[in-house]
């Protein structure tokens, strides 16, 4: 567990982007020594916020966790960079980001190490995709300007999910990381946070529908760009 701070009332993006640096520190080596560990094969760090996704402790904080096998999401997505590799394609990450460069209608705010964009195929109303401007493994593996440069960007990106609806916005936020012994699997993958808003309207969450819970088919009442001008309009 990771306390993010010690006033029990603050929350992730009431901190200050030098505090948000020693978090990041936090990560990188908590991240560092757990990879070294024998039979570890990934390291997860996430924080969870909001008693609307379960929350049960209240001071602020999140988790890193240490799995002995690559998690199914991490395997799927190497699965699918390694077909689109495979297909004489550049790199599937590098494309994306690219790709939302260039297209800017689903970015919400980037300063020069970092960016973040709704995603294309977003699955929550107000979800943002937070990547490094050059592409990294994993947290460790992270410079010193990208971890001096991250705090501003997501604290930008967190009050601006807080001022959509005038209340603190429930949500997952979920460090992917490269399994940390796969040589390969570590050039091809792109350190990424995402950020899983649930709160789709004031006083309305999203809750899985019967095409999502039982097909795995995602829908939502909002497209992602629109989601991400209502988060830069939030700024």
């Amino acid at each position: 567990m990771v306390c993010f701070t010690s006033d029990h009332e603050a929350s992730f993006a009431a901190l200050t982007p030098q505090r948000v640096r020693t978090v990041v520190e936090a990560w990188a080596d908590r991240s560092a020594a757990l990879g070294s560990m024998p039979g570890i094969a990934q390291v997860y760090c996430f924080e969870n916020r909001g008693e609307e996704i379960g929350v049960t402790l209240h001071h602020p904080h999140g988790q890193v966790y240490a799995f002995p096998f690559v998690t199914p999401r991490t395997a799927r997505m190497l699965e699918r960079a390694g077909a689109y590799r495979g297909g004489g394609r550049r790199n599937l990450f590098d494309d994306v980001v690219a790709w939302e460069l260039a297209e800017g209608t689903r970015l919400v705010a980037r300063n020069e190490h970092w960016m973040a964009f709704v995603p294309a195929a977003a699955r929550w109303p107000f979800e943002v995709m937070i990547y490094p401007a050059a592409r990294v493994p994993d947290l460790p593996s992270l410079g010193e300007q990208p971890r001096a440069a991250f705090g501003e960007l997501y604290l930008d990106v967190l009050r601006r999910l807080d001022g959509l609806f005038g209340v603190r916005m429930p949500y997952v936020a979920a460090w992917h990381q490269a399994p940390v012994a796969d040589a390969a699997a570590r050039a091809e993958f792109a350190l990424h946070l995402q950020v899983m808003a649930v709160r789709r309207a004031p006083g309305k969450l999203k809750f899985l529908a019967g095409t999502e819970s039982g097909m795995g088919v995602w829908i939502s009442d909002v497209t992602p760009e629109a989601a991400a001008g209502r988060l830069r309009d939030a700024g």
